[in-house]
Formats: structure tokens, sequence, C-alpha cells
């Protein structure tokens, strides 16, 4: 059984969640359980980031202590994700004991094995307190952060601790050029190429009198200096290796990650930032970072401080779960940006959804009830399990990491299966074979034959789509979970003897349309 450890970038704690972190959470929660269909052994790790200056602003202008305010923050991400079915191991937050302890071991052993490579100075420039970084003069337009232009930027001088970035320089350019597998897609990977052929600056990874943070553990060699407090990016980035247990014994067990998925907007700092402070404490690297775009609405990006956002609890309630999953995986891109639309949404659930695969299953069900009394009969594979496999194949070089990560591949090659099998539906006319007793055997291989195409439809839409999944595979009346069934075992279903259960349909069209009803924007 292969060890599959996946994470998500942690969230700030500064506001509820939205379109985008339901997009990253989605995308992994997918990955997550593709995998364990694949019969690997998978601890999936999400969380909070919750420390650093804008949290402790946000709590302030709130009233309230700062531990008060990420407490009811992480309340309301952990109630989201149990509505969009996210099948997390792990939710860690950087307020948890044992992470705080983790982060100060890291610290001290980086300084243990390279002492060099923490050193004090004074330090002034531009500061953004969304990002929690200073900024470069690139990524400055207008005056402002080019990742958040509603914020003003705070000029900031202070003596900090910096860590030595610039002595992994070419270690990280090796690690780029020599493993094209550690941070994909490709252009995120050219992006990075092109930061380090620019030059590092070593990074500043301390501020002074920052309260809300876990204190540097280093000791200053100035005894007036200012308590220190870790740079969020420092304290932040270690949660993957804290989740594990580091610094205690069997962290090992699960580290390194086979895979990071993140947004673009953070590719650097775990591509650049994160790979040097693992390297300088001679700990393995993750396997590979995944960085997909953003969800737009309008050629905007989904974001508190712009302002555009959705209700996502009002989404949910309109279409349910699983179809605001299938629309985000189906059309948004996971490998770059793409948009959200009303119009676009209500299209693909209701040709998609309700038209095409609902549709599918609910006229079948009942034939099979209406010809074979419920019970399905026996068939010999035929010509539409051959193309299936071919789809298939297509689905699974999207979904194992061969080819990066392309869910919405993947589901276009279901897609093609799905439209298979009305298509085939519609060319057999098995109302027409009922008439004559003489076909009766050619009935029985048509109902066969879709019956099986469905149940392959469930278990290759069961990480996409798992309450429906888990709902068409009652419908066939298919044994057991449809979660439990491994990919390898596909090709062995046998439906003969299945007895259907009709039930309502899967994806009800009376819907009524959001786009008069429903805010696009506020």
């Amino acid at each position: 059984m292969a060890r599959f450890y996946l994470t998500t970038a942690i969230d700030y704690a500064n506001g509820d969640p939205h379109h985008g972190h339901a997009f990253e959470k989605i995308g992994a929660d997918v990955i997550a359980r593709y995998h364990r269909m694949r019969g690997d052994d998978v601890h999936f790790l999400i969380g909070m980031d919750e420390h650093g200056q804008k949290v402790a602003q946000a709590a302030s202008d709130r009233g309230i202590a700062p531990q008060e305010f990420v407490d009811d923050i992480a309340a309301k991400f952990l109630a989201m994700w149990r509505r969009l079915d996210i099948s997390h191991d792990q939710f860690i937050r950087t307020t948890d004991a044992a992470h705080r302890k983790g982060v100060r071991a890291l610290i001290k052993r980086i300084h243990d094995n390279n002492p060099d490579d923490f050193y004090e100075k004074s330090y002034e420039g531009w500061y953004c307190v969304g990002c929690e970084l200073f900024k470069r003069d690139n990524e400055i337009v207008d005056g402002r952060c080019v990742d958040h232009p509603t914020r003003e930027l705070e000029w900031t001088e202070e003596r900090n601790w910096f860590f030595r970035l610039t002595k992994y320089a070419d270690f990280l350019k090796r690690l780029i050029e020599e493993r094209r597998e550690f941070l994909q897609p490709e252009t995120r990977r050219n992006e990075i190429r092109s930061l380090l052929e620019q030059g590092l600056e070593d990074i500043s990874i301390s501020r002074a009198r920052l309260g809300w943070a876990i204190p540097f553990p280093l000791q200053s060699a100035d005894p007036a200096a200012a308590e220190q407090g870790t740079w969020v990016w420092f304290d932040a980035l270690p949660n993957y290796l804290t989740a594990t247990g580091y610094p205690d014994a069997g962290y090992r067990d699960r580290w390194p990650a086979q895979l990071h998925i993140v947004g673009k907007d953070i590719t650097r700092l775990h591509a650049v930032v994160w790979p040097a402070m693992l390297q300088a404490a001679e700990l393995p690297l993750p396997e590979r970072v995944w960085a997909h775009g953003f969800v737009l609405l309008g050629g905007e990006r989904f974001s508190k401080s712009s302002g555009v956002r959705l209700d996502l609890d009002e989404v949910i309630d309109r279409y349910g779960t699983d179809a605001l999953r299938y629309y985000l995986m189906r059309e948004i891109p996971f490998d770059a940006d793409g948009s959200f639309s009303w119009e676009r949404f209500e299209e693909r659930y209701n040709s998609e959804l309700a038209n095409a695969l609902g549709n599918l299953a609910s006229r079948t069900v009942a034939m099979v009830e209406k010809y074979c009394g419920g019970v399905v009969p026996a068939g010999a594979p035929n010509e539409v399990d051959a193309a299936d496999a071919r789809d298939y194949a297509a689905y699974h070089a999207a979904m194992d990491g061969s080819r990066g990560y392309l869910l919405h591949e993947a589901l276009k090659s279901v897609w093609a299966t799905v439209a298979r099998g009305n298509e085939f539906v519609d060319r057999q006319a098995p109302w027409k074979l009922a008439k004559d007793p003489a076909k009766s055997g050619e009935l029985a291989g048509v109902l066969a034959s879709l019956i099986r195409q469905l149940a392959r439809h469930a278990v290759h839409l069961a990480p996409f789509m798992p309450a429906k999944s888990r709902e068409l595979w009652r419908l066939l009346g298919a044994p057991d979970d449809v979660a439990a069934v491994r990919f390898a075992q596909i090709e062995r279903i046998d439906p003969s003897g299945w007895r259907v259960a009709k039930g309502p349909p899967l994806f009800p069209k009376e819907t009524p349309s959001p786009t008069s009803s429903l805010p696009a924007q506020s």
C-alpha cells in the first residue's frame, strides 16, 4: 500500500470561507478520495493559519482577544468543510501547542545545523499586512501591493532576524531544473525559474513587538533588543511537518509529503522559501507542489479585500453540495484561472447533471424494473465497455499525477462515457426490443450494459460527487458503499442479479434560477 500524504494551504483566519477556499479544498479532496480508491494509505491535512499582524488587527477591531477571534473563524471553516463533504484526516491550527513546539524545534534545528543561516540586522521597506510580506518594487503598482490593492502599504523600520535565503539559490535552481515534477504546472515552474534568475534576497523572519505570534526562539546579541515574534510564514509553512508529530519520534512515518496543493499567489513561498528551510534543517523535501489558479467572477478574484464574493451556504442550499463540487471542478481548470458564472452553473446543472447523467440513470432503472422485474439481467461486455475503457484511461492519466492534476479533464472523460450511454439507449431502443419476445436476449444485453456503465459512472464520479455517487450506487442495487470499491476491481464488476431501487431524480430540474435572486457581488 503506497503512502500518500497531501496538504492544502492553511487558510488565513481573517474572514469567512469563500469560493476560492472551496475550490482548493474540493480539488484536494477529489485527489484524496481518488487515491483512497486506488488503495493508497492517504493522510489529508487542512487547517488554519492563525497568527500575524492582520489577525491581531482584526481581533482588535472587534474588541476581542486574538484567540477568541481565531476560535470563531476556525469553527466557521470547519462547518463549511463539513457541508462540502471534505474528507480531511487532520485539521491543524497554528495556535496548537504541538505546532508551536514544532516550529521552535525546526528553527533551532536550522540554527544547530547551519548557525550562519540566521542573523540580525536593521531593515526598512514597504510591508503588506495582507500578504504579511515585505514587497519588492516590482510587486508594487501605484503605491499598493498587486495582490491587495485595497490595502495601504506600511513603511516599516525595525531590527529583525533574517534567514540567509541567498545561500540556497544554487540549490533551488538545481531543484527546479532537475526535478521537473517538484513544481507544477509548467507555468508556475517557469515563473519560479525566472524569479531565481533575477536573484534572491535574504528574508526577514521575525517582527519586533508582535505579541500575536510564536516567540522567536533565538536569543538576540543585543540585550536591549525588542522581543521578536516569528514571521507568520515561517510559522505557517512548517505546519505540513509539525502535523506529522515533528520533532517527536515517528514523524518520519509520514514525512515527506507527496503533494502540497496551494494557490498560485503563494507559489514562491512553497517552491523557494519552504524547500530552503527544509534544506537548511537537513530534512527531506516534499515530492511535489501543485499551484492552481484563481476562481474569478467578472474577471476579478474572489477575496474579502476586493469585495468580490458569493455566499457558499446560499449556493449549497439552492443546488446541493455535489452540484457545487461538480461545477467548480468541471468549469474551472485546476491548472489555470477560470470564471464562475450563474449562467454556466445552471447550464451545466441542467444539461450535464439532470439531463445527461440523471436522465440516463432514471430511465435505465425504470426499464430494468419494467422489463426485468427490477433484477439486472446477465450480459456480455460489448463495444460500449471497450470505448469506455479508453476514456477511463484518460481519466486516470488526468488524476494520478502522471500528467499533473487535471481534474477538469478527468470529468470531461467521464462525460464522454455518459454521452455514449445516452446514444446507446437511443440507438438500441430497448422499448422496441421489449415488444419482440424473440429479442429478449438482446434486450437483456442492452440493459446489462447500461447498468454496468452506470456502475462505472458511480465509481469514477465518487471522488467528485461522493453523496450523489453513493445514491446512484444504491439505485443500481449494488452492494456495500461505492467508496469502498477499488479502481482495480472495476473490470470485474458484474451487476447481474442486482435489484434496482427506483428513487427520486438524482438532480431535480425544478431548481429555480439564481441569476435574479442571488447576489453576484457584494
